[in-house]
């Protein structure tokens, strides 16, 4: 114990000296939407930040799909961005973003679950054997790197088969996010027991007219939405920066995906130009559910200085990402976004109440249908795997 605690201890002098090293200023630093004062909020942004899930390479897992890599090193680290990214809107979505961690303490239930959607194994509903076997569906073969559109793709199908979270997931197309499209896919009616409990608004319509007002309430089903964006050519086009990190600013920010080529960074926020984040480029061994049912979540934290890198370093492919837990906070996105984001000359991206009529109809999201063969049950991951075939690719045995 003595030494835990003096490792810790450690790690709090490093990440003192590294604070130290930013610049004297009155200037505040932002992650996920909150404010923190450099020069009397030390402890609490060291808080903040070791707070945040923080998911790196593993190695000695079961090999994903059965024969292949047991390991992510050199190829997952968007996966594990992407992961965060997810983790952080889970976080928001059952504890609030005012929750913090402490090391030893004991957590809400809540958490040791949302940590167990994420481990290594093939039955979690996030875990890199997850991502990498639906990336496949997205033209990305197993242990090829990943960009910030393709986990937003596959985090985006992921989430039909996690009933528990329950997430809308909206990736906006042509950066551009569309109001009306949003609306249709979270609003949800809850219904008295004799209907079932969630469906989308539209398809209830007809089945409630009959029963009166009383039957059913409009209930909006918890958004992640996500805005894949190209900032440039080669590098971010300086135009870019200031509604870039006024993103950061937003209560709803989940910060962003991106980085270097072939070289990806959770980002949470910014003091000044610099942008600060968190790195999963580090390769730890696989941890699993103990007897207990619980996780050891010492190796999921972050306690190491946070790091920083200038934010005209950075690669201009990227994806914003938002979470909005009931339609008042999407409300109140929107308007910031008008406010902050639409009032640029050249827009980073496009927020537009009505869906382009020279695109596609939109049809939200559905868990696809499943048929048995005789099997009076199918688990979230069988339908997986008939999900992925429905894909054009054979996934091996889950």
């Amino acid at each position: 114990m003595e030494s835990v605690l003096s490792k810790y201890e450690n790690q709090i002098t490093i990440f003192a000296d590294y604070l130290e090293e930013f610049p004297d200023t009155d200037e505040l630093v932002w992650i996920l939407g909150k404010q923190h004062l450099l020069k009397t909020e030390k402890s609490k942004l060291l808080s903040d930040i070791s707070a945040r899930l923080w998911f790196t390479y593993r190695r000695k897992f079961s090999p994903i799909g059965g024969t292949g890599p047991s390991s992510d090193a050199g190829w997952g680290c968007m996966l594990r961005c992407g992961q965060m990214m997810l983790a952080q809107a889970l976080i928001c979505r059952h504890l609030g973003r005012d929750w913090n961690w402490e090391k030893q303490k004991e957590q809400p239930k809540e958490y040791q679950r949302i940590l167990q959607c994420f481990l290594d194994r093939k039955d979690c509903c996030y875990s890199i054997h997850q991502m990498a076997q639906m990336g496949v569906g997205e033209g990305k073969s197993i242990g090829e790197w990943f960009g910030p559109n393709t986990v937003a793709q596959v985090l985006k199908k992921l989430a039909l088969f996690d009933e528990w979270n329950s997430l809308a997931v909206y990736v906006s197309m042509d950066n551009t996010v569309v109001i009306e499209d949003i609306k249709k896919m979270c609003r949800t009616l809850s219904l008295s027991a004799d209907t079932p409990a969630e469906r989308p608004l539209e398809s209830l319509t007809a089945s409630t007219q009959s029963k009166g007002p009383s039957a059913c309430c409009t209930a909006w089903k918890p958004l992640l939405l996500i805005v894949p964006l190209r900032l440039g050519i080669n590098q971010i086009n300086p135009v870019y920066v200031d509604a870039f990190k006024e993103c950061f600013k937003m209560p709803q920010s989940l910060g962003a995906l991106g980085g270097k080529p072939n070289n990806a960074y959770y980002f949470i926020g910014f003091l000044g130009d610099e942008l600060i984040f968190l790195d999963p480029h580090t390769t730890q061994t696989f941890v699993d559910t103990e007897e207990n049912g619980t996780v050891d979540d010492q190796t999921f934290h972050c306690l190491q200085p946070p790091q920083r890198m200038n934010i005209l370093n950075l690669d201009p492919s990227v994806a914003l990402g938002f979470f909005c837990k009931e339609e008042k906070d999407f409300d109140s996105w929107c308007s910031l976004v008008q406010k902050e984001i639409l009032k640029e000359n050249l827009r980073m991206f496009e927020l537009v109440q009505k869906h382009p009529s020279h695109w596609p109809p939109f049809v939200p999201p559905a868990k696809p249908e499943v048929t048995t063969t005789g099997a009076e049950f199918i688990d979230s991951t069988e339908q997986l795997e008939e999900f992925d075939l429905e894909e054009d690719f054979e996934i091996l045995s889950i």
